[in-house]
């Protein structure tokens, strides 16, 4: 909430009318910018010393001359006196065409907001750090400004996680973070551990450092401590991958008991541990990270690709300690210099105001009703899946094949990819992840799922026609 307390001496208007020409004139000399929230009306008349009439005759007036805004339960902001049109605010809002390109459904996305009121919100924010604009352009320090650790520590305290913002970075998107970090662990054809079935990403990365890595064995709940065990006596990995909450693709989160163990065998070798948290905030109550149980050990990292948006390209990464640190920024300034400040400022300005809030609380119910149009038309035990995971992991049957599958699902809108992309050793299963969100509506996701439901009760010869 701004600080804002008007001289009223400054006016020689009625004191209602005065708190109105104050906001005014503080927009035109720039100690109120657009996006600013005022003090609430019975604190302002507090501070003030008058009726909360007075006040709050005060900000009708400023309402009137298009100055301010009020939003029930979320407070007053100010709109520099500029209709919604012409802030761009309006309901019947069109997007930009040229800004719409062709959607990657394989991706694994976070439903789209649609709410009026939320993607209003959301442009508010952009509004307002347009006010800082000239500066955000400019090269800035690594690891974003002392406002925007202090909002990163602020969302990763949610977690459990209170580092020093020494450790906290704000950085370009977890895959330039997880660059960084392992070409700092390790060197060409040395071992990384991960699950056997894991993230494509760290895959594409480790393949493009030349590290060889290594798939470990896994049950329900996880990795088994057994085998890392194992394979830390045998290979001398140099760090474990690890992506423990609804991990991408089985949609398992590894339970709190399994953490400890991982973390008790990680402690016994001293294994760096990267923590890819990706989903991390997606339940209302994940077990807590690794980072908060051998946080010596653990580089952890909070993406805001799944719980905000993929756009931001924006990861808050947390260190083990200060002099991991140094060679961390040494490695990201050599790839990325920095992270966007307008990205950065961005997710700040929303985390600060609730919208970030706002924004998780629709991707959890939306990705919630989906699953369960899922499970409506899938029999249960024949997949995996989580109440609010992005996506399905599905085992074929009847003769299909992943590839087949593949082929025959291309034109529903709904991302499938084959186990091919996520598995790190042996034969691929017959088995494919079913992606669930992105800017697909409830209504065409169901007909492509009742169409894959009708596919997979039969065998291809039954279902598809080949020419």
């Amino acid at each position: 909430m701004k600080e804002w307390l008007p001289d009223l001496r400054r006016s020689n208007s009625p004191r209602y009318m005065a708190i109105a020409d104050l906001i005014e004139m503080d927009l035109r000399s720039g100690v109120l910018v657009v996006g600013d929230r005022l003090p609430a009306q019975r604190e302002l008349a507090r501070q003030l010393g008058m009726d909360f009439t007075t006040v709050a005759r005060g900000y009708v007036e400023a309402k009137k001359r298009g100055l301010i805004d009020t939003h029930v339960g979320r407070g007053t902001f100010v709109t520099g006196g500029q209709d919604r049109e012409r802030r761009g605010f309006a309901l019947d809002f069109t997007p930009d065409p040229r800004r719409l390109p062709a959607v990657d459904y394989s991706m694994n996305m976070p439903p789209e907001p649609d709410d009026p009121d939320l993607v209003e919100r959301m442009r508010e924010g952009l509004c307002a750090i347009a006010s800082s604009l000239v500066p955000l352009l400019r090269y800035q320090g690594f690891g974003g400004a002392e406002i925007d650790k202090d909002a990163a520590t602020a969302w990763l305290s949610r977690r459990g996680l209170v580092p020093s913002q020494e450790r906290i970075f704000a950085t370009p998107g977890a895959h330039p973070a997880l660059l960084a970090i392992l070409g700092m662990l390790a060197k060409p054809g040395q071992v990384i551990l991960s699950e056997n079935i894991t993230y494509p990403g760290v895959r594409s990365i480790a393949a493009q450092l030349r590290l060889s890595m290594h798939g470990l064995p896994m049950d329900e709940h996880g990795i088994l401590p057994d085998a890392l065990a194992e394979a830390c006596l045998k290979r001398s990995p140099k760090a474990l991958y690890l992506n423990p909450t609804l991990q991408n693709p089985t949609t398992l989160t590894i339970p709190l008991a399994r953490r400890e163990e991982i973390c008790a065998v990680a402690r016994k070798f001293r294994l760096p541990i990267i923590e890819d948290d990706a989903y991390g905030f997606i339940p209302l109550q994940a077990p807590p990270p690794l980072a908060t149980m051998a946080p010596d050990l653990t580089w952890h990292i909070g993406g805001l690709a799944k719980c905000i948006g993929a756009g931001l390209r924006l990861a808050y990464v947390v260190a083990p300690d200060t002099k991991s640190a140094w060679p961390f920024i040494a490695a990201m300034k050599a790839n990325n210099v920095m992270a966007s400040p307008l990205n950065t400022a961005l997710a700040t300005r929303w985390i600060e105001d609730g919208t970030a809030d706002m924004i998780l609380r629709f991707i959890r119910s939306e990705t919630a009703a989906r699953q369960k149009i899922v499970a409506g038309l899938l029999p249960a035990g024949s997949y995996m899946a989580d109440p609010i995971s992005f996506n399905i992991w599905l085992p074929l049957g009847n003769g299909w094949t992943r590839s087949n599958f593949a082929s025959h699902m291309r034109n529903t809108r709904i991302g499938i990819v084959a186990s091919d992309a996520f598995t790190v050793e042996g034969v691929p299963g017959e088995t494919v992840r079913v992606c669930l969100g992105g800017p697909i509506t409830r209504e065409k996701l169901r007909s492509g799922l009742e169409f894959m439901a009708h596919a997979l009760e039969g065998t291809p010869e039954m279902v598809g026609s080949f020419f």
